[in-house]
């Protein structure tokens, strides 16, 4: 394992129970545990994107404070739902936040997954062409993002702009070099990771994904990764990919761990569907000692066979707790697992 970084929702509520109780706290608490998540030497700070609901939305404001507030901690998403993006203005947004971190985005984007309204992207002016379907409409933004990124000029200057231009055809700006190697793929299927590693993305396999064989999930999503890495050599990529697999990981240090995590609820895998049609396997919680957790994570084979490991974090107790949750993991757990 050569990264561990955490993965916030940004739920908020207004609930006496919640230390996230507005929009404003969800943000700020954000910033505020990714100066400490880097101050205890974690390797990155990633944010889930959700739309019409209490969880964070808008990624760029929120990733560019935290390039500004940090110096060396990978920042990025997990992940933005494409259905929703204008890819041009994505590109500029991308790269000014890019640039104010000094290179360090790493942004996770897909197709999208089940939201709080029906075809939300619809109110933010897209729809699918005629056969096209809205996964296919986020497939098409995304290649659309993907190809601006390379920085090339396609738009013609107008010959008598208000500032002079550079000579040629025009890119959207400004321009992070780079940014292109640092897009991750959202992949919820075998199939969509194969396609992400054609095009050249990173992977992020999450805590659910399509219940392809029966197989316990973290096989399943052992076997997603090694198609991903089959295909990406077969693509001949002349960089090595990166993989990322997110988990809630406990470590019962105190009372207080205990008390929230320590009940063993969610100690196997589940099923559901998140689509109508679509079965999904969704993977189990960890919450034990750390000499527990130490073995009951080797015998994850997905977490063996990933590079980046993203802790989700239960943001609505507080920065103070999940920092406490963050240092615990690396402090008791991460080393035996090879990190550094």
């Amino acid at each position: 394992m050569k990264k561990i970084g955490f993965l916030s929702f940004g739920h908020w509520t207004p609930s006496a129970q919640s230390q996230t109780r507005s929009a404003s706290d969800a943000l700020l608490q954000s910033i505020d545990l990714a100066v400490a998540a880097e101050q205890l030497g974690a390797d990155g700070a990633y944010f889930r994107v959700h739309h019409f609901a209490r969880q964070l939305a808008s990624p760029f404001p929120l990733l560019a404070a935290v390039g500004a507030k940090t110096s060396r901690i990978e920042i990025g998403t997990g992940i933005i739902d494409m259905r929703y993006e204008n890819p041009l203005y994505m590109v500029e947004d991308a790269g000014a936040a890019d640039l104010i971190a000094g290179g360090r985005l790493q942004l996770g984007i897909s197709r999208g997954s089940p939201e709080q309204v029906i075809d939300g992207w619809r109110y933010f002016g897209y729809n699918p062409t005629e056969g096209e379907s809205d996964a296919d409409m986020g497939r098409r933004h995304a290649e659309v993002f993907l190809d601006v990124l390379r920085g090339e000029g396609f738009a013609k200057p107008n010959p008598r702009p208000m500032f002079p231009n550079p000579p040629g055809l025009l890119r959207p700006e400004p321009h992070a070099a780079g940014l292109r190697e640092r897009i991750w793929w959202g992949a919820g299927s075998n199939a969509t990771a194969v396609w992400a590693a054609k095009l050249g993305l990173n992977l992020q396999s999450s805590t659910l994904k399509d219940d392809e064989t029966g197989e316990p999930f973290h096989i399943q999503q052992a076997t997603q990764i090694r198609a991903f890495r089959a295909a990406w050599k077969e693509a001949g990529h002349a960089r090595a990919p990166r993989v990322s697999v997110s988990r809630s990981i406990f470590a019962l240090m105190n009372d207080r761990d205990r008390s929230y995590f320590g009940r063993g609820g969610e100690q196997e895998d589940q099923i559901g569907f998140i689509h109508e049609t679509t079965r999904a396997i969704f993977g189990r919680s960890y919450a034990a000692e750390p000499d527990v957790l130490i073995e009951q994570l080797r015998g994850d084979e997905a977490i063996s066979e990933a590079d980046t490991l993203l802790l989700t974090v239960p943001n609505q107790l507080g920065v103070a707790y999940c920092a406490h949750g963050i240092e615990a993991i690396l402090t008791h757990v991460a080393p035996a697992l090879n990190w550094r």
